[in-house]
C-alpha cells in the first residue's frame, strides 16, 4: 500500500465537500480532520468535491474560503486540477486534462455528509477503485441514510422506536392519517439527508402543507415521525467486528429542537453535555442499545446512535449517523475524548479499522473452482 519510492508515510486521501446540501458542514469536518492528522504517520491528500460533483486535487494551505464563518465557508477550487478514480486504479488520481496520475492514496477519508456521500454511493466507487476506506461500507451507509429503511430494519430486530409513516408525490397521507396514526404534532423530514436540514416540528394543517413542501425539496421520499418529548442523548460506537460504544452525551437545544442553524450557525443554540446525567443502568441500556443499531444496520468503522429518553426513563432511538459531524466540536469526538481516546488517536484508530477491513475483504474469492 506505501510507496517506498517516495516514503513510508500513509498517503490518506480526504474527501470532503461534495453534492449535498450538507457541503459545508463537511468543509467544517475536514478542516478540523486534516489539522488533527498525525504528520509524522501521515501525507494528507485533499480531494475537494463541489456542488456540482466534480472532484479537484486541493492545496492544503488555501483550500477553503471564508473558514471562520459557518455561513460563508467554501471550497476554493481556484487553479486546481480536476481528477477522477478509475475502477481498480489502486487509489490513483487520474488528471482530466493531462490523463496522466497526479497522485496516489494508500486510504480514503471519505468526510462527506448527506447524499452522494453518505449514502452507499461514493462508498461503492471506493470499492470499485480497490483502496480501503474509512466508515460504513455500502449497505451500512445506504440504510443508515435512508431514514424509512433505518427504522424499518430496527423495528424488525426489536429495537425501541417511535412511530412513523412515509410518503412520495405520487402517495401522500393525509394530515388527518398521520394525526391519527402518530399524535399531534410530529416531524415532517426528508428521508435521505442529516444535520436537521429540511425538518419542521407540525402543529397543525397549514404548517403541515408547508413543511411537505420544504422536506420534497431535497428528497423524493419524506418521512413523518412522532414527537417524543424527552431528553435528547447521543453515544458514538467505533470499531468493525466487536464495536464499542462511547459514554452517552446530552443535546440541550435553545430552539425549538436541534435544528441545522442550532447545530452549526448559533454558537448558543445548544448545549453539549458530557458525560449525560443518566444512571449507570441506563448509560448501560444506551451503550449496549448503541452497538445492537450498529450491528442491526450492517454498519463498520464509526456512527452516532441518537435516541430520546423520556421522563419515565423509555428509551427510543432516533436515528443513526455513519459519518457524523467530525470537527473539534462535534459530539461524535468530544464523546470519545471523554471516554479517554483523543481526536488524533480516533482518526488513528479509524484508518487501522478501514485497513482490517480491507485487508480481510482481499483474501475472499472472486471466482469459483
Amino acid at each position: 500500500m506505501k510507496d517506498d519510492t517516495i516514503s513510508a508515510k500513509i498517503r490518506v486521501g480526504i474527501i470532503f465537500g461534495g453534492k449535498s446540501a450538507e457541503h459545508e458542514v463537511s468543509l467544517q469536518s475536514a478542516k478540523n480532520v486534516i489539522d488533527a492528522l498525525d504528520k509524522n504517520k501521515y501525507e494528507a491528500i485533499l480531494i475537494g468535491i463541489d456542488k456540482t460533483g466534480k472532484w479537484f486535487l486541493n492545496d492544503e494551505s488555501k483550500f477553503l474560503l471564508n473558514v471562520t464563518d459557518p455561513k460563508l465557508i467554501k471550497l476554493n477550487n481556484e487553479k486546481n486540477e480536476e481528477v477522477a478514480l478509475a475502477p481498480e486504479g489502486k487509489g490513483a488520481l487520474t488528471n482530466f486534462k493531462t490523463n496522466k496520475i497526479d497522485k496516489k492514496i494508500d486510504i480514503a477519508f471519505p468526510i462527506l455528509h448527506g447524499p452522494f456521500g453518505e449514502d452507499g454511493t461514493m462508498q461503492g466507487l471506493l470499492k470499485l477503485s480497490g483502496i480501503p476506506f474509512i466508515g460504513a461500507g455500502v449497505l451500512g451507509s445506504a440504510v443508515g441514510m435512508d431514514k424509512e429503511i433505518t427504522k424499518r430494519l430496527l423495528r424488525d430486530a426489536g429495537i425501541n422506536i417511535g412511530k412513523f409513516l412515509s410518503g412520495r408525490e405520487n402517495y401522500l397521507p393525509s394530515f388527518k392519517e398521520i394525526v391519527k396514526k402518530i399524535g399531534l404534532p410530529f416531524f415532517v423530514k426528508p428521508a435521505n439527508m442529516g444535520s436537521s436540514i429540511g425538518i419542521n416540528k407540525v402543529k397543525n394543517e397549514e404548517e403541515f402543507k408547508a413543511a411537505v413542501e420544504e422536506a420534497f425539496k431535497y428528497d423524493r421520499k419524506i418521512l413523518f415521525e412522532e414527537f417524543i418529548p424527552g431528553r435528547e442523548i447521543e453515544c458514538s460506537v467505533l470499531g468493525n467486528d466487536n464495536p464499542i460504544a462511547s459514554i452517552p452525551g446530552e443535546i440541550i437545544s435553545n430552539h425549538d429542537f436541534y435544528s441545522y442553524e442550532a447545530k452549526y450557525i448559533d454558537e448558543n443554540g445548544a448545549l453539549l453535555e458530557i458525560p449525560a446525567k443518566l444512571s449507570q443502568e441506563l448509560v448501560n441500556k444506551i451503550q449496549d442499545m448503541s452497538v445492537n443499531v450498529f450491528r442491526a444496520l450492517e454498519c463498520e468503522g464509526l456512527a452516532r446512535v441518537d435516541f430520546f429518553v423520556t421522563e419515565k426513563n423509555e428509551i427510543f432511538v432516533n436515528e443513526i449517523n455513519t459519518m457524523p459531524g467530525f470537527t473539534k466540536i462535534s459530539m461524535y469526538p468530544k464523546l470519545w475524548e471523554a471516554t479517554g481516546i483523543s481526536y488524533s488517536e480516533l482518526i488513528d484508530r479509524l484508518i487501522i479499522l478501514a485497513m482490517e477491513r480491507f485487508n480481510k475483504e482481499q483474501n475472499l474469492q472472486t471466482s469459483f473452482k
